[in-house]
């Protein structure tokens, strides 16, 4: 069974582990092999992954919460001020500035703030983010780990959203990748002058999203240094002695924090954190940043004024972000944690994983404020234990069946790509049997003939004992995941934008208008306000008597509202633009649509 594994160019065997001179021999020349490629393997998978991030990044129109980073950092074009956030002349300071400013720097690159410029960061943000965690990767295991940790995190669902998202969480993850990577790079250095550059990155870091930069990189790091001989060792020193030598094991053991240079360093980094806020402070005389700052991170935490989701939330939620590697996370789990309790070298490596993994997670059940996607920083944590079971001889009998079992899921998935090619009159309710049929089907017949020689490349190669090789794990599920998420995000998305109407609806606005918004109000939303483009505020609008008042003075000759609020409006009105809808749509969608209302009598 060694020497048929160790032949396999992707699996390494557990160090420590019995082996003969002559079985261990294929071994090092694997070895030697991904030592001499490493650059290029790395070289490779950051190529896909930038074709995956990158490709036609701006072919569609802003979603969701993209918005706001759109729309404020057009604003604070506009107006030059780059030191007060606001959506439509109100301030909106939720997040510090930082992600602001990282669309206005793409927007120097594109000429203008636009879908491309609001995603460019996130997705640099991503592809930085793959590269250190190879690097944290092969630092605390091999070159085969980190190019599989990698490629895991560059195809797993929610990282490609993110990355392809204007937002600001790829852009945490990114940032405490690289404060991970810079303390297990320095940890055993004498000198500790790198702590300089840990707190920085942690600043840096929290003027994109907030206070989690520095929290999560602390809490790992710390948890880490106290675990990282184990729990037995951690409560022996703990329970026993005196307080002061308890005291002293702890200082000790985290004498990355505890040293004169740090005494230089968190000073210096606060003053990078606290310099945006100043500079609002003294351009504005408003405390609004700091106080939201307190507001969005800790009374958040400790009392959730929304976003509460239950506390098994992310239980279940962490299998549809990591998706599809996420199958073969029960199975990474187990043998991560057997391989440590066995006492398998490295230990040390295993440990800082799970500790990753599990601080991350318990970090996020903890706090009052659940939202799906608020746990995205956990994913490098997951995509390093897949991939060291999938680099590796695994030996749980567990951990083995859970693998073959989650590997079984995501090739069922896979075949039943082919669902796609059915009319949707066959397959859905009737509602929804007027969808339009899978877009770019040929691509997908490619993919799914692709996937399925995968899946059979898997099957036909067994070890010995009748199980799936690693290998031939990762690389059949490396393709399905790769194609797939092409196919979602390069091709199908897009398409579905022919079905979207905000985008279409401003510029009809626009056209309608012939590019004036002098005479135009918002009523209770802030409709396509990005893509209309107002030089300046428009009038907003909560009460509808205070609309009729303005109305009345003349002031406002055209609206934005939704269909469900145009009964509310008693004066004379006609309705001359509206938001698209589509047969497969129910009635509560179609009253959310808005629509451009003429106010006054009709012309002549």
């Amino acid at each position: 069974m060694s020497s048929s594994i160790s032949s396999d160019p992707l699996v390494s065997p557990i160090p420590g582990s019995e082996r003969t001179p002559a079985a261990d021999e294929p071994a090092r020349r694997a070895d030697l092999r991904w030592d001499s490629r490493w650059r290029l393997w790395a070289v490779a998978v950051l190529a896909l992954t930038a074709a995956l991030f990158f490709s036609r990044l701006g072919a569609r129109a802003l979603w969701s919460s993209e918005f706001r980073w759109a729309e404020i950092a057009r604003e604070m074009r506009l107006s030059s001020n780059y030191f007060w956030p606001t959506i439509n002349g109100r301030v909106y300071y939720d997040k510090p500035l930082g992600s602001y400013w990282l669309v206005l720097a793409a927007a120097e690159v594109t000429g203008r703030v636009d879908e491309t410029a609001s995603r460019i960061p996130c997705a640099i943000a991503g592809l930085l983010g793959v590269a250190f965690l190879m690097l944290l990767a092969r630092r605390l295991y091999d070159e085969r780990t980190a190019v599989i940790a990698g490629f895991i995190l560059a195809t797993s669902f929610s990282f490609v959203f993110f990355s392809r998202h204007a937002s600001a969480d790829v852009e945490t993850v990114t940032g405490e990748l690289a404060a991970l990577l810079l303390f297990v790079r320095y940890q055993e250095s004498r000198s500790r002058w790198w702590v300089i550059g840990l707190w920085l990155i942690m600043a840096i870091t929290s003027l994109t999203k907030g206070l989690l930069g520095f929290a999560l990189p602390l809490l790992v790091i710390g948890a880490y240094s106290c675990l990282c001989l184990g729990w037995v060792e951690l409560g022996a020193r703990l329970l026993r002695g005196p307080l002061g030598r308890r005291v002293g094991w702890l200082v000790e053991r985290n004498r990355w924090l505890f040293n004169w240079q740090s005494l230089v360093a968190i000073p210096i980094a606060f003053a990078v954190y606290y310099v945006p806020f100043w500079m609002s402070h003294r351009a504005t005389g408003s405390e609004k940043g700091l106080e939201m700052v307190y507001r969005e991170n800790v009374v958040r935490f400790f009392h959730p004024f929304d976003h509460r989701g239950p506390i098994y939330l992310y239980v279940y939620v962490i299998f549809a972000l990591m998706a599809p590697w996420s199958a073969l996370l029960p199975a990474a789990l187990i043998e991560a944690h057997h391989r440590r309790s066995a006492g398998d070298a490295p230990a040390r490596s295993d440990r800082f994983a799970l500790v990753y993994f599990w601080a991350t997670f318990i970090f996020f059940t903890l706090s009052g404020s659940r939202r799906s996607y608020y746990i995205l920083p956990i994913l490098p944590a997951g995509a390093l234990l897949v991939a060291r079971i999938l680099a590796t001889e695994t030996r749980s009998r567990l951990a083995r069946g859970l693998l073959a079992a989650g590997y079984a899921l995501i090739a069922i998935a896979a075949v039943m790509i082919a669902i796609g090619f059915l009319p949707p009159s066959w397959i859905l309710p009737r509602q929804y049997a007027a969808l339009p049929p899978a877009p770019d089907r040929l691509v997908l017949a490619v993919i799914w003939v692709v996937s399925v020689a995968g899946i059979a490349y898997a099957l036909r190669g067994r070890s010995p004992l009748g199980t799936l090789r690693p290998t031939r794990i990762a690389i059949s599920a490396g393709i399905i995941a790769y194609l797939s998420m092409a196919y979602v995000f390069i091709f199908a998305m897009p398409a579905v934008e022919a079905y979207r109407g905000e985008k279409p609806f401003g510029l009809a606005v626009m056209q309608r208008l012939g590019n004036r918004t002098d005479q135009l109000a918002l009523y209770k939303n802030l409709g396509p306000l990005f893509y209309l483009d107002p030089p300046t505020p428009l009038p907003e609008f909560e009460k509808i008597d205070d609309l009729k008042k303005a109305i009345a003075e003349k002031n406002i000759r055209w609206v934005i509202a939704r269909h469900r609020d145009v009964p509310k409006l008693d004066v004379p009105m006609a309705i001359v633009a509206a938001e698209a809808s589509f047969p497969w749509e129910g009635p509560e969608s179609y009253r959310n649509k808005v629509v451009l209302i003429r106010v006054g009598p009709a012309p002549e």
